[in-house]
């Protein structure tokens, strides 16, 4: 299969993905999962069958690839087959996985301390204190710029976050000093994290992970945390103060309701003084 046999078809696929203002990344993905399908049919895009998909989805189940990693596959090839094949029942012969439905990761107040206290230096302590501070996603807090910081509102402003939506976010006091305690240090002129290297960009999201690795390491956390738990432990500890859920929703940008939900299931003091059933019950204590 020869580029010039697929680029036709590749740029109309682009095209329709430009026309929806899908971003770069997920292009890329779409245009993966149609090549990877391609390769291991060995037929050309426009050869794909139904049965091709099916073929190849069961060889990525039997590989040991993940739900979640096999319906983004099957995501892009439904989008190839629905839009740009003109193909709409690509949606009942190209069905989704079902996805097991875990629990967040959560840390404590104290292990979040102790982790922002061993973060590697003043940048990443500050950067990793925003995506806890504020709920932010790693994507967001590298591409703050030092005007998205309202210190008269104590609001953060998040330009086109995860789907592409403007929103504020929260700013508290304390945030706000250790913002302004940064802005002191390294007198930030765009990016309020630039890359120290380039000079003009700024840091990367790879970059804050690692820092927030090397953070948990150094605080003795042993717990399946990554950098996103963050913002899953800042949700979580807000429904532990009682803050409502919608308010909670808002700040996290989630469209839909359900999605934040998840976090009363992992929020320990909202199960705090809740009385089981089996308790009023009255029972006699067994003979002995």
């Amino acid at each position: 299969m020869t580029e010039a046999a697929i680029n036709p078809l590749r740029r109309r696929m682009i095209e329709d993905m430009t026309l929806r203002n899908l971003t770069e990344g997920t292009q890329r993905v779409y245009i993966a999962s149609v090549r990877a399908c391609c390769r291991y049919c060995n037929k050309k895009p426009d050869e794909l069958t139904f049965e091709d998909v099916r073929g190849f989805r069961l060889q990525l189940t039997e590989n040991g690839l993940a739900p979640g990693s096999v319906n983004g596959a099957m995501v892009g090839l439904r989008f190839f087959f629905r839009v740009t094949l003109g193909r709409p029942e690509a949606l009942d012969y190209i069905p989704m996985a079902r996805e097991p439905q875990r629990l967040p990761t959560v840390l404590s107040a104290s292990e979040v301390a102790r982790l922002l206290e061993a973060a590697p230096g003043l940048k990443w302590r500050t950067a990793l204190s925003v995506a806890y501070g504020a709920g932010l996603r790693a994507s967001e807090v590298v591409s703050l710029k030092v005007g998205d910081i309202h210190s008269e509102r104590m609001r953060i402003r998040v330009e086109q976050g995860k789907g592409r939506r403007d929103r504020d976010a929260l700013l508290s006091p304390q945030l706000l000093r250790m913002l302004r305690d940064w802005w002191k240090t390294a007198r930030p002129q765009v990016w309020l994290f630039p890359n120290r290297l380039s000079g003009f960009d700024h840091v990367t999201p790879r970059s804050l992970n690692r820092a927030f690795h090397l953070a948990a390491q150094r605080a003795g956390i042993n717990k399946p945390a990554c950098l996103h738990t963050l913002r899953h432990c800042f949700a979580t500890h807000l429904l532990e103060q009682k803050v409502d859920v919608r308010a909670i929703q808002v700040l996290l940008g989630h469209r839909k309701l359900e999605t934040t939900a998840v976090y009363t299931h992992v929020a320990a003091k909202t199960l705090d003084g809740i009385a089981s059933p089996l308790d009023l019950l009255g029972l006699s204590p067994p003979p002995a």
